[in-house]
């Protein structure tokens, strides 16, 4: 797969070509990559759009390694698939995230409108009030990650990146909880959320308070949990095309 440097950043990414079709990016979640999350919907995708999947610095074959996680990650992500699609020479695109990507992908409209068409975002709610803490630390120590999941980024790896970022969250909690949502009256694109009603980390009250904040933002809900795409697979591919024939 190809790789661009970008600051300071090595992002390894998957492209399906097309230059005369709409562009949309896929962000991955946490501890995963763009090929191994969204390998089914690159496929699904691929015939109406140029479909990109980066993985996120740190991860799989992006680096630098080992992965970190200041408070300030999540935009430190944003900054980062912002100045890979400038070198890429995208102009527009339609931003598709999960989980941590979805976080990330939120913040995309906000640092750069004139790059953002439309957003989707699933697994996120732009802020982490203080009674999510206990949920956060469980991730602690790591030994709920597979074999698999080791490999793909490294197993010396695994423990630091689980405590730099179960760290990170506590920073983030403790400082108030603001990822997106003071800045969410910004976007000015069509922003879609989605969230599983048993998605213990991004329950919908919050999903609500953030789509309140960005004029015309819509919310479903899914049975299920966190992984909306992959437990309610038909519903939420509905729910995202209607979004981006809507959009384009």
């Amino acid at each position: 797969m190809p790789q661009l440097e970008v600051n300071g950043a090595t992002i390894d990414y998957g492209d399906t070509g097309g230059d005369d079709r709409p562009v949309i990016v896929l962000i991955h979640g946490w501890l995963g990559t763009g090929d191994h999350e969204f390998g089914p919907e690159i496929a699904w995708l691929r015939p109406h759009f140029r479909v990109l999947a980066p993985t996120r610095r740190g991860y799989g074959r992006s680096g630098p390694k080992p992965r970190t996680y200041p408070r300030d990650f999540y935009r430190r992500d944003a900054e980062d698939i912002a100045a890979w699609l400038d070198a890429l020479g995208v102009q527009r695109a339609h931003i598709a995230g999960y989980s941590d990507g979805g976080e990330v992908a939120v913040l995309l409209p906000i640092i750069r409108p004139d790059l953002i068409a439309s957003v989707a975002a699933w697994g996120a709610v732009g802020f982490f009030p203080p009674e999510l803490r206990p949920r956060v630390m469980r991730n602690y120590p790591p030994t709920w990650v597979d074999d698999a999941t080791r490999t793909l980024h490294g197993a010396e790896h695994i423990d630091g990146i689980v405590l730099g970022w179960v760290n990170a969250m506590k920073q983030i909690i403790d400082s108030g909880g603001d990822v997106s949502l003071a800045e969410a009256h910004r976007i000015a694109c069509p922003f879609l959320l989605m969230l599983g009603r048993e998605d213990e980390l991004n329950p919908e009250y919050l999903g609500r308070r953030l789509v309140e904040r960005v004029p015309g933002g819509r919310l479903v809900m899914f049975d299920g949990g966190h992984p909306v795409h992959r437990v309610q697979t038909d519903a939420f591919r509905r729910a995202l095309w209607d979004h981006l024939q809507a959009a384009l």
